[in-house]
């Protein structure tokens, strides 16, 4: 791909053009849409051979993939007017819009595939969900970290809803330093110990040789804390409310693709 565009220049937008041009490596011209003027403008001065466009239809216009990272609640007027040629490649990063949705909207006969970048895109660190499977959004997802190409829009929504539980984990670790600190323990010195634990457990996920149930083993002793504290707090009524609150979110996320 000589050109990459993106309509939409916000956390992913950015991550985006950051992963593109993370290390040595040279990457290709990248188009940005002028929503998000702070942030492309930042981007444009940062990087050689970023730069803003006047509006969304040039940076179709001089593009050969163009990402699509609006925001659900004004992809429609945004796009609204945009004339897409069948040679391009569209990809969607807008979570709850479907392909054949966007599609419509666009009325287009181009290639459409929808996908799931995370943040830590930036750094390569983050495989992509995709769908459906394109050689040329396949390869522009492994080099910026991996591409999980899956078999229909249902199991990508499944893999989406996953990713709402992010900021659940980092409340999970709040509540664990404001815990500390309601034991004497100061705040700062409670938050430098939680940050330390939880990077040891992100550096034991790389290690893909062994399944999630055989770490969480690993960490745990029979009748010790670690099971103690699983056991009595993540119980089956714990497990059984995070299941529910996951499955309306996918229904909502299905509904969206219809």
């Amino acid at each position: 791909m000589k050109r990459i565009g993106i309509i939409g220049v916000g956390e992913i937008g950015r991550a985006i053009v950051m992963g593109l041009r993370h290390g040595e490596e040279a990457g290709p011209e990248v188009l940005l849409s002028p929503r998000g003027a702070r942030t492309a403008a930042e981007l444009a001065d940062r990087y050689e051979d970023v730069r803003v466009c006047a509006d969304n239809q040039e940076v179709v216009d001089g593009s050969d993939l163009v990402i699509v990272a609006l925001r659900r609640q004004d992809w429609r007027a945004a796009l609204a007017g945009l004339e897409v040629p069948g040679d391009r490649i569209v990809v969607n990063v807008i979570p709850g819009v479907g392909t054949e949705e966007l599609r419509r909207v666009l009325a287009t006969d181009a290639t459409v595939t929808h996908a799931i970048p995370l943040p830590p895109i930036r750094e390569r660190r983050s495989v992509t969900v995709v769908h459906p499977s394109h050689p040329d959004v396949d390869a522009f997802f492994e080099r910026l970290g991996g591409a999980l190409p899956v078999a229909d829009e249902a199991a990508l929504n499944v893999l989406s809803a996953l990713t709402s539980t992010l900021t659940t984990h980092y409340a999970f670790l709040t509540t664990l330093v404001s815990w500390a600190a309601d034991q004497g323990v100061p705040a700062e010195d409670a938050d430098r110990f939680v940050r330390g634990v939880f990077q040891e457990v992100g550096r034991s996920l790389g290690d893909g040789a062994h399944s999630l149930e055989r770490l969480a083993a690993d960490h745990e002793t029979p009748g010790g804390s670690n099971e103690r504290i699983r056991t009595t707090w993540f119980d089956q009524a714990n497990s059984d409310a995070l299941r529910t609150a996951l499955d309306g979110l996918v229904t909502d996320l299905h509904a969206g693709h219809r």
